[in-house]
């Protein structure tokens, strides 16, 4: 009898194809600015040898890094997310969304509006697991406008050190200045919509 080692499945190539491209960009936009690693490492407090692994593909950053990244190179991560697709169309169907998993922390993000660098409005659907907890440093551009739009479960938002519980059907809009927080206080998965527009 023959055993044979199958590959990874078609959405786990997706995700591999997707981290290989992300680290890539991530890469050129450090030489882009002109800093070492030691300086990234300043400006966002990741570690040099996480942020060269994750240049080289090692290892796929998770929610909070790759909030913390955009912060330091001012893009959304829709934006940046954006720049590793190769030409942006106008209409993507639902199954071509992009989707991009933070399996230790949770958090599944699928990028709703076609994806395109210089849009200031965007849609985003988020996925919590009970109990995710999230929790970002500050906004990539500060003065961000986000309406969160609460489609299933429960969902504690933190913004700017102000709690807010969202039973679904709820709608809260604020725009971010400081640190954030994603919790799902509830015992089924937390699925919401989020309208993000720059300043």
């Amino acid at each position: 009898m023959r055993i044979t080692e199958q590959g990874p499945s078609p959405e786990e190539a997706d995700q591999e194809r997707l981290d290989s491209r992300l680290a890539a960009r991530l890469a050129a936009l450090r030489v882009e600015q002109d800093w070492s690693l030691e300086d990234l490492a300043r400006r966002t407090g990741i570690s040099r040898s996480t942020l060269s692994r994750l240049e080289r593909a090692e290892i796929s950053p998770t929610a909070s890094l790759l909030g913390r990244l955009c912060s330091a190179y001012r893009r959304t991560m829709s934006q940046l997310l954006a720049e590793v697709e190769s030409e942006p169309p106008q209409l993507v169907p639902a199954d071509r969304q992009a989707v991009w998993r933070d399996e230790s922390s949770g958090f599944t993000r699928r990028s709703v509006s076609p994806p395109h660098p210089g849009l200031r409005g965007e849609v985003v659907e988020g996925a919590l697991r009970p109990g995710a907890d999230i929790s970002y440093d500050g906004p990539p551009v500060p003065g961000l406008e986000q309406h969160i739009w609460l489609l299933e479960g429960e969902l504690e938002v933190t913004a700017d050190d102000r709690a807010h519980l969202l039973h679904a059907g709820d709608c809260l809009r604020f725009r971010l200045w400081g640190r954030s927080r994603f919790l799902n206080p509830g015992t089924v998965p937390a699925r919401y919509a989020v309208l993000v527009v720059l300043p």
